[in-house]
């Protein structure tokens, strides 16, 4: 079966609810504090508990927070393959979530922005394997540079998925022109597909579906778009074909990490050898189930996805 492989940032996400965002120089008090291991082990870690074989190719550092995210990731099965970066520990990202499930991020650099081609190369992608980038990694030359220089070596049937993230529409011309061209699958939220539209010069659809058709073509070949539009569902354009996959809106408590277990599930599926529209179906309803749970290592399993759809 084909592997699901992660080349991202693998950070620990610093979780804290707070009641509203403070004013600048002011003070709130949050409810509640909690350390995960988030970033690219979200992706991973519903990928795994849609029974994918898992790899995570990306930097992991030396010290606790490191620590913390290998713990996560040998609990669902999920391989390192590159060995910890020496004495430098991972990064975190503190989320603020409000009480409408908003979120608002700060972020910091550690280990996990240490990745070279030969550490990318540890990940051995085979045939058929889909290796995830984020548009993260490209907004900085110490992961884009090794990540431009190892996507175009890989074997032409490696699948590359890029989550372009709120980064890649501000990204140089040439950076993403040279992304777009290994591109095999686009899955991004509705407000990243405009934004790239918009910095090509296009003006975006209104329409999801024709917001969905309006990406493919910057892509490689034959590739596949996905577009979400959070509890609306997504669209999925594939084989020349785009389908409207209908959402299943849900009262969230916490939309951390909702578009990456979206991203996992589906990619899960995939793999597993299940027609994209019907990935995108049950990707859909995993996502449905998340945005119901707190923290990003809150994805569902497929059976929980399977009794989800029984009863919808």
């Amino acid at each position: 079966m084909s592997r699901v492989i992660h080349t991202g940032q693998a950070l620990v996400d610093v979780v804290v609810e707070v009641p509203d965002l403070p004013v600048r120089g002011q003070n709130v008090m949050a409810s509640s504090a909690t350390d995960y291991a988030g970033g690219s082990v979200t992706v991973l870690v519903a990928a795994a508990r849609f029974g994918a074989d898992c790899v995570h190719a990306g930097a992991h550092g030396t010290g606790p927070l490191g620590d913390l995210v290998r713990a996560a990731l040998a609990a669902e099965g999920i391989a390192a393959s590159a060995p910890p970066v020496a004495d430098l520990d991972t990064g975190i990202c503190v989320v603020m979530v409000e009480p409408s499930a908003e979120r608002t991020f700060v972020t910091t650099l550690g280990a996990e922005r240490r990745i070279s081609v030969d550490s990318l190369a540890t990940s051995e992608p085979r045939p058929g394997d889909l290796v995830c980038v984020t548009g993260f990694s490209l907004a900085l030359a110490s992961t884009r540079d090794p990540l431009l220089a190892w996507l175009p070596t890989l074997h032409p049937d490696v699948v590359v998925v890029l989550d372009p993230g709120a980064a890649f529409a501000g990204l140089p011309e040439d950076v993403r022109a040279a992304m777009l061209e290994v591109t095999d699958v686009w899955s991004s939220n509705s407000e990243e597909a405009e934004d790239v539209l918009r910095a090509v010069g296009e003006e975006p659809p209104t329409d999801l579906a024709d917001l969905t058709t309006a990406v493919a073509p910057l892509l490689r070949g034959d590739a596949v778009a996905i577009v979400r539009d959070g509890p609306a569902g997504c669209a999925v354009r594939v084989g020349g074909t785009t389908t409207y996959v209908a959402g299943f809106p849900q009262t969230p408590v916490d939309t951390n990490g909702a578009g990456d277990t979206h991203t996992g599930a589906l990619l899960a599926e995939v793999a597993a050898g299940t027609p994209w529209v019907e990935g995108c179906r049950r990707a859909n309803a995993a996502a449905a189930i998340k945005v119901t749970r707190r923290g990003p290592e809150s994805a569902p399993t497929a059976a929980e996805v399977d009794d989800f759809l029984a009863r919808t």
